[in-house]
């Protein structure tokens, strides 16, 4: 679980960040998870774009994927989610 102090540290670091991800009426398939499974692991540090054609809100899918994905919900900004999750072989971000 984070601290209020690890989630403001890492809501500044996502915050010139693109999404690398959209989620929009395909919704999230299990391609789309090991894609981000395998993303998450490799940055630590992910964006994902809700797209208006999305039949779930950005707060339901950051639900959905935090499950599936065993991740930490960082923020949700408009349609923007943000999540993190420690790589287990290579860790970059190094948390106060």
């Amino acid at each position: 679980m984070l601290t209020g102090k690890q989630r403001s540290f890492l809501k500044k670091m996502a915050n010139n960040m693109k999404p690398i991800f959209n989620v929009g009426k395909e919704e999230i398939g299990e391609n789309m998870i090991d894609a981000l499974n395998s993303a998450i692991e490799k940055r630590e540090l992910i964006k994902i774009s809700v797209l208006n054609n999305s039949s779930y809100e950005p707060l339901e899918i950051s639900k959905i994927l935090c499950e599936k994905l065993k991740c930490e919900f960082v923020s949700i900004v408009g349609s923007k989610i943000t999540l993190y999750r420690k790589s287990k072989d290579d860790p970059k971000i190094i948390l106060p």
